[in-house]
């Protein structure tokens, strides 16, 4: 799959992790012949039950310590002498596949797993030598009621120590699973999930408003078809949303964020290499809600991280990346071991947004019970990319939609040109359809977004921005439920246009048609917002100033602001459907008679910065006549810029536009010798943008005499012009 280098500027983030520090050792991993897949069927059976052990140091440090899920807060210690002795009574002589001994600081260097069927009598499963301590995880295959780790040499002066000790089997010969268990079950190439022992395909959608909203919003998700939601987060406020699906009959994946995730604001750079205080404290977190929500008939699954090994390329580069890469998805196999020893009766998957991850994945987490993939406008190659790689997991789909503003061609203004709403709704149709045909191994999707916000980003993803279902809305549903008979469906706006789209004077008025028309003969009410998103970065969509002109056309107000922004029409049906269409519009400084005098004219100001963001930023770069450069003074007033014309000059216009870092209060001054100076333009009302100032005046040196800043930055103009 094609993924680019750098993060997708357009992702959302919803919901957060509580994060419990604890300082404890951890083990680095070493691996005795690991299976090359874990199995399904393979449980934990030794947690919680009898424990013995041929001694102990102290009375907090006794055999049962090893076998109570703790992997980090308790421990078994004996005596300080090699003869040594550990083990575990599973109740019942069980198929045994995997031993994982979790070691604190003083560690077995030779061992024997040895096991038994009456506790009499053993016989050696593995003899171990020369390890080095950390996690030994230990690949065997017989079968026994008990299990022991035989000491024969320590690694130092102390005893043994085991944090924890793990017996993995095959459960067919024990108890059968609880009720609601969810399995990843079937045969290479020919997997299924299944719930209670029945196939259960994943038809979902990402859960975007807040979990106080989710009674209001479960319904309509459960009349889309929608059988599962997924979450990023879960903590201690998760709750409320798994019971109002399980009301709706709908499962949740229960997500666990891990740094550095993806897309921006998604945390900081972690060293999965040597950070164990953030990975001990990431598995002490994530165990616990898997306790407290393991039993919920919601709870579907556990996805641990989003898009960090794709993510990791923002915080490392060449030999390190690998390294990282390789340290993350070890990590997460140590999370999957964990919950696994938990809940043996939920999958455990992560998620990234780069096929190019499930290499990792493969070498490093075999643990994981499937894996999971965000893809858009790329999706119909992850089945290929599958093939490729040879894969022995099947995927589901985590995130999908149309082509995102990272993957679509740029319009003539040089910003992504996002799809028609027709495109987008297309977009989904074709992604359901890619998962769909990749049987066997594509177990479903969770399609992007069920999001409610009414922004940049909400627009172009969401299914109901500001609650109005979108064509894309009944497409999902359409997908998941087989037909939309019946229902009352959007607006439908084609062949959008915005008359000088490449360049509209600041503060004047351009014109948007568009053809309009609804599938129900519905009477439509029209709408134009703006949104900054390129301009300033301002998200929101904010309603212009606008009148309808007829036949379809609008007479829309342009912005001060100079940049790039995004027009929209929004054609609403009054039944809770909206069609929404975008172009962009270039807002330019407005044309000014006469010819400029500053160009390229000799020019000084008090002060320059030199290195901060795009700086140097010298005052010749105010009358270069260029709009990406900008003169940046000091933090501090006042300042000063001057231009010498070369000589005395009739003067009719100055206009100044400024960067965000605009003048409030300000003085045009004018002289013919360069020292004695006559004010001919002042405010105290400045408010940045483009400022044309009318002057009826002659001078060889015109100088801005700056006063009053309106940001907490210096004062910056991207042009000091002067017209004559």
């Amino acid at each position: 799959m094609s993924r680019p280098t750098s993060l997708p500027a357009l992702r959302f983030r919803y919901g957060g992790l509580s994060l419990a520090t604890v300082c404890a050792v951890v083990a680095s991993a070493l691996a005795f012949g690991v299976p090359q897949q874990a199995q399904a069927a393979e449980t934990l059976l030794s947690q919680g039950r009898s424990a013995t052990a041929s001694s102990q140091e102290g009375d907090a440090l006794s055999a049962g310590a090893a076998f109570d899920g703790d992997l980090t807060g308790t421990r078994w210690a004996s005596q300080w002498r090699d003869d040594e002795w550990i083990q575990v009574d599973l109740g019942e002589s069980r198929n045994l596949s995997r031993i994982v001994l979790t070691w604190e600081a003083a560690y077995g260097k030779d061992y024997e797993v040895q096991t038994s069927d009456n506790g009499s009598d053993w016989r050696t499963l593995k003899a171990v030598t020369g390890s080095d301590g950390g996690t030994d995880e230990i690949a065997v295959s017989g079968s026994g009621r008990y299990v022991r780790m035989q000491g024969v040499a320590r690694s130092g002066g102390y005893g043994y120590s085991l944090w924890e000790f793990q017996v993995y089997g095959d459960v067919g010969s024990g108890p059968e699973p609880t009720n609601g268990a969810v399995r990843v079950s079937g045969t290479p190439g020919n997997w299924q999930l299944t719930v209670d022992d029945r196939p259960y395909t994943v038809k979902g959608l990402t859960w975007g408003p807040s979990i106080a909203d989710a009674p209001k919003y479960l319904p309509d998700v459960k009349s889309m078809g929608v059988n599962t939601i997924r979450t990023w987060g879960t903590d201690g406020s998760t709750e409320p949303l798994l019971d109002s699906a399980a009301a709706q009959g709908i499962r949740v994946i229960n997500g666990f964020w891990l740094q550095p995730g993806g897309g921006p604001g998604s945390g900081g750079c972690v060293d999965y290499v040597t950070d164990t205080t953030y990975k001990n404290s990431m598995l002490t977190e994530f165990a616990r809600w898997v306790e407290e929500y393991k039993n919920h008939p919601a709870t579907l699954m556990w996805n641990v991280g989003n898009e960090s090994v794709l993510g990791l390329q923002n915080c490392y580069s060449g030999t390190e990346l690998e390294n990282q890469r390789n340290a993350y998805t070890g990590f997460v196999n140590d999370v999957a071991r964990k919950i696994h020893g938990i809940d043996p009766d939920h999958p455990v998957t992560s998620t990234d947004a780069w096929t190019g991850a499930w290499p990792y994945y493969k070498r490093n987490a075999p643990d994981l019970d499937l894996y999971s993939m965000n893809s858009y406008g790329s999706l119909c190659k992850v089945r290929q990319d599958w093939i490729d790689g040879d894969y022995n997991k099947p995927y589901i789909i985590t995130e999908t939609g149309p082509a995102g503003e990272w993957e679509v061609p740029d319009d003539a203004n040089g910003v992504p040109d996002e799809p028609t709403d027709v495109q987008k709704a297309e977009g989904y149709t074709k992604a359901w359809n890619c998962i769909t045909g990749h049987q066997g191994v594509a177990l479903g999707a969770t399609m992007f977004h069920y999001g409610t916000e009414h922004d940049f980003g909400g627009v172009w993803f969401n299914l109901l921005p500001d609650g109005l279902r979108r064509l894309s809305y009944y497409a999902v549903k359409k997908a998941y439920t087989g037909s939309i008979s019946g229902d009352n469906t959007p607006p439908v706006i084609s062949g959008m246009t915005v008359s000088s789209a490449g360049a509209t004077p600041a503060g004047g008025e351009f014109t948007v048609r568009a053809d309009i028309r609804d599938p129900d003969g519905d009477r439509v009410t029209p709408k134009i917002y703006l949104s900054g998103n390129y301009a300033n970065g301002d998200k929101r969509l904010v309603e212009a100033n606008w009148r309808a002109a007829g036949d379809g056309t609008f007479a829309v107000t342009a912005p001060e602001k100079l940049g790039v922004w995004k027009v929209y029409i929004q054609a609403e049906d009054g039944h809770g459907n909206a069609g929404i269409e975008t172009k962009s519009v270039r807002v330019v400084a407005p044309p000014v008679a006469g010819t400029n005098l500053a160009l390229d004219r000799p020019t000084t100001a008090s002060s320059y910065q030199t290195t901060y963001g795009d700086c140097p930023c010298l005052p010749s770069q105010a009358t270069d006549g260029r709009a990406d450069t900008r003169w940046a003074s000091d933090w501090s007033d006042p300042q000063w810029i001057e231009v010498d014309l070369g000589a005395v000059k009739t003067i009719r216009t100055a206009q100044l536009v400024w960067d965000p870092a605009y003048a409030k209060s300000y003085e045009v001054q004018v002289s013919d010798d360069g020292s004695t100076w006559r004010t001919v333009h002042s405010t105290t009302t400045g408010n940045g943008d483009v400022d044309t100032i009318g002057l009826d005046t002659a001078a060889r040196y015109v100088r801005l005499q700056l006063t009053a800043r309106g940001t907490e930055w210096g004062y910056s103009l991207h042009e000091f012009g002067i017209y004559g």
